[in-house]
């Protein structure tokens, strides 16, 4: 008897049930929370900092105190939130909307180191189903995460429903190596030394392996342009940086 795939899901490079990827995300981020941006810095070299700052040169806060509402998915350490509340003026607000707890206690506490937790919210919720009215947001960003969502489509059309018109959608996401050469240095990286530095630094090789596989599980960047479009979102476009490793995507709600 043939298999239902719309009941399965990868974890990795596992075939999982579908119900249960989420609890597997939830446990890998649980073990890494306290150390995650220390191993973004580590994995990355710091490129992860000058790839957020083009995400948000891409949110564009205004400077004036015209009210600015973001919502952050998946970013529960805040590290968006404050570089957009930085970017921004007096009117700018940010929700950290995160499903890990142990990730939004991490963010709480730098939001009230930073002084900014009057500005910058922590919403415990599920990217397939936001705790949030419809029409309650001026941009939408999710920064490394969307491929940890069991049902991606059902994100994307949770962030075109909580958009205002006139509202962008902006996802930073690992993608495919496009420079002839590089992409067997990145994979040689990729497996072998990042689960290292997990063991070393967060004491969990095995998450930061979950992480690399899930990367070459995502859609490729076309791919997934078309699913932004299908969830409604116009002017869908993808820019690719560091030689594909990492692409901006992007759509308006119009």
């Amino acid at each position: 008897m043939p298999t239902d795939h719309s009941t399965e899901t990868h974890f990795g490079f596992r075939t999982v049930p579908l119900a249960e990827k989420q609890a597997l995300v939830d446990d890998v981020f649980h073990t890494v929370a306290r150390r995650y941006d220390l191993m973004n810095d580590l994995m990355s070299a710091g490129l992860h900092r000058a790839w957020k700052d083009v995400l948000v040169t891409a949110v564009n806060p205004p400077k004036s105190d015209r009210p600015f509402s973001l919502l952050d998915v998946a970013g529960g350490t805040g590290d968006i939130s404050f570089r957009t509340i930085e970017a921004g003026g007096a009117g700018t607000r940010s929700t950290v909307c995160d499903i890990n707890t142990d990730m939004l206690e991490v963010g709480r506490e730098r939001a009230f180191s930073r002084g900014v937790d009057d500005v910058v919210t922590f919403v415990e919720g599920n990217a397939e189903n936001l705790p949030f009215p419809d029409q309650a947001f001026d941009a939408y960003t999710i920064a490394f995460g969307i491929r940890n969502v069991p049902r991606i489509e059902a994100a994307l059309a949770e962030a075109y429903r909580v958009l205002r018109p006139g509202s962008r959608f902006l996802c930073l996401e690992f993608s495919t190596v496009d420079v002839p050469g590089l992409e067997k240095l990145y994979d040689l990286y990729s497996f072998n030394v990042i689960p290292r530095i997990g063991s070393m630094v967060a004491g969990d090789a095995e998450a930061y392996r979950y992480l690399v596989e899930s990367i070459r599980k995502f859609p490729k960047p076309q791919a997934f342009a078309r699913m932004i479009a299908a969830a409604g979102f116009r002017r869908v476009d993808v820019r690719m940086m560091t030689g594909g490793i990492v692409a901006l995507h992007s759509g308006w709600r119009l």
